[in-house]
């Protein structure tokens, strides 16, 4: 048994591809879809990463919808519909479970997050909830935090472990401090046997060390080490010489 079957919850996605009616049209067409077959996850942290258009938020939502989840995220009690603006691409996949199922799981969707906190404080009003579920995410309304105090309280109050969770860029509200705890918060829930599968921009999120990297190009998919992403070479290279660059961007 190899380390990506011990003791995850989701071992495998595998692509029907025989079932693909076209390749030619969303999300069939694109570069990660066109040449995926199987996706080994890794027991405790894997990170999809890639620039923007290569599909890694359509892969993280059909996966995430394939576990049950809302297409817009949150939990799996979840079931509301701003706009009904998902692809098909999860009726595609199959998952390879692991012989343990997870006690708890959240899909974290960055670009809906409004949504689901709007959702949450209709349901706490409409139905007298008790307790409220504004108690599972730090006792206060999402709409009454900062963008980036919202994100957190989902992260440091709602995910209790033993869970499977699915972050679609967690990174987009938080500062580089934040992003440092929210590297600690996610080593304590790998501890407490969690699974996570993370798409993110961040060299910081992306540096957890018991993980596996895949980079989506155009061209299809491959793992990288953190050092070999374009995240990270190109924010050191920054960094190192950000005099230069500048010159080179306004030249």
């Amino acid at each position: 048994m190899s380390i990506y079957e011990a003791d995850a919850y989701v071992r495998r996605v595998e692509l029907l591809r025989d079932q693909i009616p076209t390749n030619q049209v969303y999300p069939f067409n694109l570069g990660a879809v066109r040449t995926l077959s199987s996706l080994e996850l890794h027991p405790k942290v894997t990170y999809i990463v890639g620039e923007n258009g290569m599909g890694k938020s359509t892969l993280m939502e059909a996966v995430a919808v394939a576990c049950g989840f809302n297409p817009e995220g949150g939990t799996k009690n979840f079931n509301f519909t701003t706009q009904a603006t998902h692809s098909p691409l999860h009726e595609y996949i199959r998952l390879v479970r692991g012989r343990n199922k997870p006690k708890d799981g959240f899909f974290f969707r960055a670009e809906s997050y409004y949504n689901l906190a709007t959702n949450m404080d209709e349901l706490d009003r409409e139905e007298g909830n008790s307790p409220p579920i504004r108690d599972s995410y730090g006792g206060k309304s999402l709409h009454e935090q900062s963008h980036g105090e919202s994100f957190f309280s989902a992260f440091t109050h709602r995910f209790g472990g033993r869970g499977l969770y699915i972050l679609d860029e967690p990174e987009a509200a938080l500062s580089p401090l934040r992003q440092m705890a929210m590297l600690a918060r996610i080593h304590e829930l790998v501890q407490n046997h969690s699974q996570f599968i993370i798409s993110t921009h961040s060299p910081i999120l992306m540096a957890y060390p018991d993980s596996i990297i895949y980079n989506l190009t155009a061209e299809g998919m491959e793992v990288r080490a953190l050092e070999e992403t374009d995240h990270y070479v190109i924010m050191k290279e920054f960094l190192n010489n950000k005099d230069k660059m500048m010159r080179e961007l306004f030249d």
